[in-house]
């Protein structure tokens, strides 16, 4: 199938651009305070990246979201190895994820809402996982300024899974900003410590008394630079957020972030048990982006719903394995308010 980009809009103005090229979202024109669309979602400028992305930007990430220590994993008494592509760790589905391939697509209209549905079919030993994993991802933009994501897949032998969208968010807009003073809610009693290559320790530590703690709404740059043995691994916040220790079946919300120059407001709900908060530490300056912006240190987040880091070793995480006759299923919205009308 050739690459496209599938443009949504609603009736209210919000419009979303979703391509088959690794299911990115290269963008997303939100309305702020006074009515002023801008794009919030960074990107490529050209398609050659894109191809490349070796940042994930707007893409779907699979097999397996976040980091898996040694790069492999045990399962029914079998080693799978996989691509050491974040150190000794791998990291979202290894060299050639799902970020970096095409998917079919078709587009989908329903009452409320239109979009895009993506498949692809992952075979059995595609960057050293089993089974042969065939997935569905709908991209939807609802009438209600949302966009929601519904995941599915079935394998035909026992395999790991473990889904996301890893879209960069600015609610300023295409500025040349950074995301510090953006107020962030997150709706969690814990977050998951990690040890020095952002691998969880195996403990669920409340955010009670640690920079984690943003149970009350707080900007993401007030306690970034605290000396804190966490902040200081990930070079800011990088981490897991428990949200939940089980599956739910309808999405709840997860975190809350506001834009106070704009007035933007964007809720995180999901189904998923975790979210990974990324501040954008590691971006150096070195890409170029939209419009030949240069994405500098912390100009954008990352809010990447999920099961826990490193799962398939870690006994005591919410398990990802996928059986055969099973069907791994979870919903994200994104949903985008205002501070006032």
């Amino acid at each position: 199938q050739p690459v496209a980009i599938y443009k949504l809009k609603n009736p209210s103005g919000m419009e979303a651009e979703i391509s088959n090229w690794g299911g990115a979202v290269v963008a997303l024109r939100v309305p702020d305070r006074n009515g002023r669309f801008e794009d919030v979602v960074r990107g490529y400028q050209h398609f050659s990246d894109f191809q490349r992305d070796p940042g994930f930007y707007g893409t779907i990430v699979g097999r397996f979201a976040n980091r898996i220590n040694n790069a492999s994993f045990v399962l029914n008494n079998e080693r799978y190895e996989l691509a050491a592509n974040n150190g000794s760790n791998s990291i979202h589905g290894g060299d050639r994820g799902f970020n970096r391939v095409p998917w079919a697509a078709q587009p989908v209209y329903l009452p409320n809402a239109r979009g895009v549905r993506l498949k692809r079919v992952s075979p059995h030993g595609e960057e050293g996982y089993p089974g042969t994993l065939s997935v569905e991802v709908q991209y939807l933009l609802t009438d209600a300024n949302e966009l929601r994501i519904e995941y599915r897949a079935t394998t035909d032998r026992p395999t790991v899974v473990n889904l996301t969208n890893h879209s960069y968010f600015n609610l300023a807009g295409q500025v040349d900003a950074d995301i510090l003073g953006h107020v962030l809610m997150i709706n969690a009693d814990a977050f998951t410590p990690v040890n020095e290559i952002l691998i969880p320790t195996g403990e669920l530590r409340p955010v009670e008394g640690t920079p984690f703690d943003f149970r009350s709404p707080t900007a993401i740059g007030a306690r970034i630079e605290a000396s804190d043995e966490q902040l200081v691994f990930g070079k800011g916040y990088d981490h897991n957020w428990v949200l939940a220790t089980n599956r739910r079946t309808e999405p709840q919300l997860a975190c809350r972030v506001f834009d106070p120059g704009s007035g933007r407001v964007l809720e995180v709900l999901t189904t998923e048990p975790g979210m990974q908060f990324y501040s954008g530490n590691f971006m150096n300056g070195s890409m170029v982006g939209k419009g030949g912006l240069v994405y500098k240190r912390r100009s954008s987040f990352v809010l990447e719903t999920q099961h826990f880091p490193d799962s398939p070793n870690q006994p005591g995480f919410p398990s990802t394995v996928l059986q055969p006759g099973e069907t791994y299923a979870q919903t994200t919205v994104y949903r985008f308010l205002t501070d006032r009308p």
